[in-house]
């Protein structure tokens, strides 16, 4: 049993780690072994300075971060151990794993598309898991995403240009999130994709980082690095 702080307890995903805990963690207000992060982006930077006032780790799972926030992360990573990913599930990470490694085997005149759905009050699009998947075929292809990437389409668009990766965003209901990557080359396609059918998925990721990274040295981490697969 570990001891978490919860910032964004109150909102979905913190309602989710706090079911998810029973018999893995107690969630506390004081002397955590280590805090989970799922409010928002505008909390990031003052949740980063408790962090790091109390000299224990962090895990983000907040989404809609932005450059300044990623510049705050390293910053706090100087004096903390601070894992921070897009997606908290395993599955999906596993996936991210499997689209690099396919990406890396493929030639650009295989087209890469990631489609994504979420429930109807995400704000961001595309999703961070998306754009998750996205740097993942990009890293196996050597290229940078924002090079590379469609996110729009309409109207007139002419053909699709050789090496893009194309991204389809649709949102409503109550969708806790669907990824799908399809390769497609000429007469075969390969289609990979992981569906999340329970918030649950996420809160337990959450809880396998914190449980990982207490007694690690300061510094930024990654899913990859509790899978094993960095």
């Amino acid at each position: 049993m570990i001891r978490i702080g919860l910032f964004g307890a109150g909102g979905r995903m913190g309602k989710a780690i706090i079911g998810a805990a029973h018999g893995i963690a107690d969630i506390v207000d004081e002397s955590p072994d280590a805090f989970i992060d799922f409010s928002a982006p505008a909390a990031l930077k003052s949740n980063l300075d408790a962090a790091v006032a109390a000299g224990k780790p962090i895990v983000i799972g907040t989404t809609g971060l932005t450059l300044d926030h990623h510049a705050a992360l390293d910053e706090a990573a100087r004096a903390v151990p601070v894992l921070q990913a897009a997606n908290m599930s395993l599955g999906v990470n596993i996936l991210a794993h499997i689209v690099r490694e396919t990406a890396a085997r493929l030639g650009p005149d295989w087209d890469i598309e990631i489609l994504e759905m979420h429930h109807r009050h995400k704000a961001d699009a595309p999703s961070g898991t998306g754009l998750l998947l996205g740097r993942a075929a990009a890293a196996g292809r050597g290229v940078d995403l924002d090079a590379v990437s469609d996110k729009a389409r309409d109207g007139i668009t002419g053909p699709r240009e050789e090496g893009h990766i194309g991204f389809a965003v649709m949102r409503g209901g109550s969708v806790a999130g669907d990824h799908q990557v399809v390769f497609a080359g000429e007469g075969e396609r390969i289609e990979l994709g992981h569906r999340a059918e329970s918030r649950a998925i996420f809160a337990q990721g959450a809880l396998k980082a914190a449980q990982w990274i207490v007694g690690k040295p300061a510094g930024r981490y990654t899913m990859d690095d509790v899978l094993g697969l960095s």
